[in-house]
């Protein structure tokens, strides 16, 4: 956006913002879309499944306690599934129907088929066969036209963009443009236009500023809240009480991108970390962590035994050489430790010095692109988690080289290091396979909002999330 597309004016005596006018209609944020969407799936499947009570079973138990026990069952499937395949997700790329549709399909058809199972094998009923196969052909067809409402129909006639304006002191051209490409979403579809950037040195200290109309959000970006000009004070908090939304760019982004800006030109991210030194009762998610790594190391433990005849068989012809390999990391604390893979490179692949992994990795061989695309390189990585030098959820443990050369870029760096290492994290599921010292960067504002918002319901979104991640080969 250039500077001079954007200007003052005096009118009254009163310094003016002016943009352009948008239409009064209500505006949608992206929680607000995905819970209409929520709760219509959850009115559909509820009646879905006590039409399967009622018609597709044969004398089905009429205890309220049976039937509310199956409706909530019911629910569980249904929404473990839209949620492991990703299907509330409205970001960037969502508006493609064609993929909207067949996830719908898909997701529906798995519903049908997981509750008739689940059925079968717990009450072990009697189905009216004719009424069960109409089942199958219903309830695609319904979730298709709900999501066919929802995107062609609902948002046709409800504005879901936010007109903005960027409020700034002592910012950079970088930094701006950065900023400026957030909020209006160049890589997620935020639901964010800026119509305005302002330098609020520009804004006279005793001049009053007229409020802005035609805008539904003010974004404001300073090194400190206590050195604004009074007119533009009373101008966010008449701003507020019209129902305005007003928050900071720190804000702005931790709510949009779940993830913590650090890259500042000033230390006010400095504010961002400090914040991860509250105290909050974790108890619940510290016994939470204990039963899921428990759970997890069990499985996982398992899964790593069964695997490693088939590995050290094909490992023979297709990946000549050591079946495991083991690298040092830094974990918690800054301690160095030791993890464990399955070999997936040639032997000499760092010969001429240490390097990350890229998309087409030429030092990848075949057989270990087949163990990478389905995650079973990192089952060694249990060993680890028995030597309590990780967890199963946790920012991902980097290598010493790299850490150093990230500490220069960033001081906030070694913050990450405040707990233990993870097989997988909030990075790990939100952001790209990293390739390069700026996509470490960019992971380190994921792991510092997870060392911040650490929860279970957040471990839960990970755990499910990876689910994605594996059963759809993501990632390198």
């Amino acid at each position: 956006m250039k500077s001079t597309d954007l200007y003052l004016k005096d009118s009254n005596d009163q310094e003016s913002i002016s943009v352009n006018k948008t239409s009064s209609k209500t505006k949608l944020n992206i929680a607000e879309r995905k819970f209409i969407l929520f709760f219509g799936d959850f009115l559909i499947a509820a009646v879905l499944i006590f039409a399967f009570m009622g018609f597709a079973i044969y004398n089905f138990d009429t205890a309220i306690t049976t039937r509310g026990l199956f409706l909530a069952l019911g629910l569980f499937i249904y929404f473990f599934l839209a949620y492991v395949l990703d299907f509330y997700y409205l970001g960037k790329g969502s508006g493609n129907y064609g993929k909207t549709m067949t996830k719908s399909l898909i997701v529906s058809m798995f519903f049908s088929l997981s509750l008739t199972l689940t059925t079968t094998i717990i009450f072990s009923p009697k189905f009216n066969i004719l009424e069960l196969l109409l089942f199958f052909i219903v309830v695609p067809i319904i979730f298709l036209f709900w999501r066919l409402i929802f995107h062609r129909i609902l948002f046709k006639t409800v504005a879901i963009t936010k007109k903005a304006i960027y409020l700034h002191s002592k910012v950079s051209s970088k930094t701006m443009n950065r900023d400026l490409d957030a909020i209006n979403g160049t890589e997620i579809k935020t639901y964010y236009e800026v119509c305005g950037v302002y330098d609020l040195t520009d804004f006279k200290e005793d001049k009053p500023v007229k409020p802005v109309n035609e805008i539904d959000s003010i974004i404001l970006e300073t090194d400190s809240i206590n050195n604004l000009p009074k007119g533009v004070e009373h101008m966010l908090l008449n701003s507020l009480i019209n129902e305005k939304e007003v928050l900071t760019f720190s804000s702005f982004y931790e709510n949009i991108y779940e993830a913590i800006p650090i890259n500042k030109d000033f230390s006010s991210a400095c504010y961002e970390i400090l914040q991860m030194q509250h105290t909050k009762i974790r108890y619940i998610h510290r016994m939470f962590s204990i039963f899921i790594n428990v759970m997890l190391t069990l499985f996982v433990g398992t899964m790593f035994l069964s695997v490693i005849p088939f590995v050290w068989f094909f490992n023979l012809f297709l990946n000549k050489g050591p079946l495991f390999f083991k690298q040092e990391r830094i974990g918690i604390n800054g301690k160095p430790f030791y993890i464990y893979k399955f070999r997936s490179m040639v032997i000499d692949a760092e010969k001429k010095g240490a390097k990350m992994a890229t998309k087409n990795d030429t030092r990848i061989t075949p057989f270990g692109k087949v163990l990478r695309q389905f995650r079973i390189d990192e089952l060694p990585q249990v060993i680890s988690i028995f030597r309590r030098d990780m967890l199963f959820i946790g920012p991902r443990p980097e290598r010493q080289v790299f850490v150093d050369k990230l500490k220069e870029i960033s001081p906030y760096y070694n913050v990450r290091h405040l707990i233990r290492p993870g097989i997988t994290g909030w990075a790990q599921v939100k952001y790209k396979y990293g390739e390069n010292l700026e996509d470490s960067m960019r992971k380190l504002e994921y792991d510092l909002y997870y060392i911040k918002n650490r929860s279970v319901t957040m471990d839960l979104k990970i755990i499910f999330k990876t689910i994605t991640t594996v059963l759809f080969s993501k990632g390198v």
